[in-house]
């Protein structure tokens, strides 16, 4: 029988756990016996993020784009639950418009969100899971990485260089039994597509382009990353995980 704890005793940080795939992940985590400090901006939905995840779990508030916060972060981490051994990095934001409507700030804002906060993570964990001598890094990449649509200029580039980052770092990790691999979701059922769900004809327009003919749930990437983060997927690493109900195969 599979392992119903498989990730006991491990020390998980995610970010981006106050909502949607955050939580889910967050969640899934939790109940596979890890120790998950829950990541994010809003205090109130991060708490009952870690209520879901049981008395194991700490809220740890932080903008994740920011130095000096991920720095404090990485301390609190380790003086509450010990070094990290997972690190997801699944704090980010969208912004849809021509790109000739862009500010730079807007652009910087989208780029920082997505792809600095993840290496602003990364550079302070990984020692953390370097003396732990085992580590599991898990980057939120997106569809949008392989592929995309009008409008999704400043998305898709974070996103794709999130998948270089993915790469370059599983490679040079790996002498420390540290993997990293990417997740790229597609459509889900979540806050941030409720819009397009709420709306009968839309919805009906979207699903009949998806090759499975549904929204994919939230607790698909949770068990996904659960997989990842676990001595099973221990051969794996520098890879991207396509999650999108054949999408990206037409």
């Amino acid at each position: 029988m599979p392992d119903p704890q498989p990730l006991l005793n491990r020390t998980a940080v995610v970010t981006g756990a106050s909502r949607g795939l955050g939580r889910s992940i967050a969640v899934a985590l939790a109940r596979a016996g890890a120790r998950v400090a829950c990541v994010g901006r809003d205090v109130e939905k991060l708490d009952e993020t870690a209520r879901l995840c049981g008395p194991a779990a700490i809220l740890a508030p932080a903008d994740v784009s920011l130095e000096a916060d991920v720095a404090r972060l990485a301390a609190h981490v380790a003086e509450h639950l010990g070094p990290a051994h997972i690190l997801v990095n699944n704090a980010g934001v969208n912004l849809r418009k021509p790109v000739t409507e862009f500010t730079l700030e807007e652009w910087r804002w989208v780029l920082d969100s997505n792809l600095t906060s993840a290496f602003l993570c990364a550079r302070a964990f990984i020692p953390q899971m370097i003396q732990n001598g085992w580590g599991r890094i898990l980057n939120l990449t997106s569809i949008m990485s392989h592929v995309s649509l009008p409008g999704r200029a400043a998305y898709s580039s974070s996103k794709a260089g999130l998948l270089g980052l993915t790469r370059a770092l599983a490679l040079e990790l790996a002498p420390h039994h540290i993997t990293v691999n990417g997740i790229s979701p597609g459509p889900f059922a979540t806050e941030m597509n409720a819009a397009l769900m709420n709306d009968p004809q839309a919805n009906a327009a979207f699903l009949a382009r998806l090759p499975l003919g549904e929204w994919g749930r939230p607790d698909d990437i949770g068990a996904l990353a659960v997989y990842l983060c676990s001595d099973q997927a221990r051969f794996i690493t520098g890879t991207d995980i396509v999650i999108d109900g054949g999408w990206l195969a037409q």
